[in-house]
C-alpha cells in the first residue's frame, strides 16, 4: 500500500499478511513440541516452534513499523485502535497475575491443614525482603521514573534526552534480571517443594519474563528513537512500551509487598 493510498481513509486497511497464519502454525508447533519435551522426547520440534515464533515476531513487528513510518497507514483512528488493543492486552495480563495472587492468598489466609496451619509452610525459609528484592524494587521504580523523563524529552523535541532515558531504562531492566537470577541461586527451596515455592517461582519467574519482554520492547524503541521515528504527535509504539513497563513496575510492587515483605520482612 502506498502512502498516498493510506491517507485517503482513516481505517486500518493494509496489504495481505502471512504473519497471522505463520503465528498460528508457530504456536501449534511450539505447544506440541513442548508436550513432547515434557515427556522426555526429542527437543527438535519445540526448538522449531521457538524459531517460528521468533521469526513471526520479527517479521510482523517489522511490517507494523513499516506501515507506520513509510506507508503512513497509522492514522489517528488507527492509533486510537492500537492504544485500545494495548490497554486490553495489559488488562488480560493483570488477570494472569491475579491468578497467582489468588493461589497465594488462598493458602496464606485460609491455610490448608495439610501444611499444619503455618504460612510459609514449615521447612521453607523465605527470602529476606530487604536484600536483593529491595534493591530490585528501587531499580524498577527508578526505571519507571527515567522512562517518564525520556517521554518528557520526546514531547519537548529533545531527542538526546529520549535516547539516553531509553538506554538507562533498558540497562536497569537487564540489571534487574541479573539480580533476580542471583536471588534464585540463593534460595533454599525449589519449585517442587510445596505450594509456597511453586507460587513464588511462578509469580516472580513470570514477572521476570515480562521484564525481559519489556526490556526488549524498549530496546526496539531505543533503536527507533535513534532513527528519529518518534515525535510529539506520532509515538504510539513508544506509548505502548511505556504502558507495558509501568504495568511491570506495579506488579513487582505487589509482589515485593506480599510475597517478600509480608512473609520474609
Amino acid at each position: 500500500m502506498s502512502g498516498v493510498a493510506a491517507r485517503k481513509h482513516p481505517f486500518h486497511i493494509i496489504d495481505p499478511s502471512p504473519w497471522p497464519a505463520t503465528g498460528a502454525l508457530a504456536a501449534f508447533t511450539l505447544t506440541v513440541g513442548a508436550v513432547h519435551y515434557m515427556h522426555d522426547d526429542a527437543t527438535w520440534l519445540m526448538l522449531l516452534g521457538v524459531f517460528l515464533v521468533l521469526t513471526t515476531m520479527f517479521g510482523w513487528w517489522r511490517d507494523v513499523i513499516h506501515e507506520s513510518v513509510h506507508d503512513r497507514a497509522h492514522t489517528s483512528m488507527v492509533r486510537k485502535g492500537l492504544r485500545m488493543g494495548m490497554a486490553m492486552f495489559i488488562a488480560s495480563e493483570v488477570m494472569f497475575f491475579v491468578a497467582f495472587f489468588w493461589a497465594f492468598f488462598d493458602s496464606a489466609l485460609l491455610v490448608n491443614p495439610v501444611i499444619k496451619g503455618v504460612w510459609p509452610p514449615e521447612g521453607i525459609e523465605p527470602l529476606h525482603a530487604w536484600g536483593l528484592p529491595a534493591i530490585n524494587t528501587l531499580i524498577l521504580i527508578t526505571s519507571g521514573v527515567v522512562l517518564m523523563w525520556a517521554k518528557k524529552g520526546m514531547m519537548a523535541g529533545r531527542q538526546g534526552q529520549l535516547i539516553f532515558g531509553l538506554f538507562v531504562t533498558v540497562a536497569l531492566g537487564f540489571t534487574f534480571l541479573t539480580l533476580q537470577a542471583i536471588e534464585y541461586g540463593e534460595a533454599t527451596f525449589g519449585l517442587s517443594d510445596g505450594i509456597f515455592p511453586s507460587v513464588f517461582y511462578l509469580a516472580t519467574g513470570f514477572h521476570g519474563f515480562h521484564v525481559f519482554v519489556g526490556a526488549c520492547f524498549l530496546a526496539v524503541m531505543l533503536f527507533r528513537a535513534m532513527k528519529g521515528n518518534f515525535g510529539a504527535e506520532r509515538h504510539t509504539g513508544f506509548e505502548a512500551a511505556e504502558w507495558y513497563w509501568h504495568f511491570v513496575d506495579v506488579v513487582w510492587i505487589f509482589l515485593f509487598v506480599w510475597v517478600y515483605w509480608w512473609v520474609g520482612g
